[in-house]
């Protein structure tokens, strides 16, 4: 199976996809789709979709998975995030793909152990867990994140009928 995390921002969404066989990840493919400053929110959201349609096109994941949204963000924060998932999600959706959501709590739990880690700890351990040596930006490593709890949890979630 073959899993695309995602970390949506206006500028920067992380991008990770992630190999489940059996009970091995490997990770295929990762990075960030940016948008130029200079555009204004419309066009970067727009750029940034197609960007999203040639990973698409390129890879044709199973399915996707997003972190939702954390409530504790200001107002502005989160309005600009919550027209970035959108943008994503309505291409992800118009090309039929299955969307799963986990919470930042899920996510970490899945990843470290701990569901109040920290974001050095939850880097760290997806370095080890997917054997990749370089740092990555906070995005891709978040959307590496992402997939990886997803490969964890998706067969029992939805043996349990608890997908999002």
């Amino acid at each position: 199976m073959l899993i695309l995390g995602l970390d949506p921002g206006s500028l920067h969404t992380g991008f990770g996809l992630v190999e489940k066989r059996s009970s091995e990840l490997a990770p295929v493919e990762w990075g960030r789709l940016s948008a130029p400053r200079s555009m204004g929110v419309p066009e970067r959201l727009a750029h940034m979709a197609g960007l999203l349609d040639q990973v698409l096109d390129s890879k044709r994941p199973d399915l996707a998975v997003l972190e939702t949204p954390f409530h504790g963000m200001n107002s502005r924060s989160l309005i600009v995030l919550a027209q970035a998932r959108g943008a994503l999600l309505a291409r992800l959706a118009e090309r039929g793909l299955e969307i799963v959501e986990y919470t930042p709590a899920e996510i970490k739990s899945a990843v470290t152990g701990n569901g109040r880690a920290d974001k050095q700890q939850v880097a760290r351990m997806v370095l080890l867990m997917l054997g990749l040596r370089d740092e990555l930006p906070e995005d891709t490593t978040d959307a590496l994140a992402v997939a990886i709890c997803c490969a964890q949890r998706h067969r029992m979630d939805r043996l349990t009928g608890s997908l999002c």
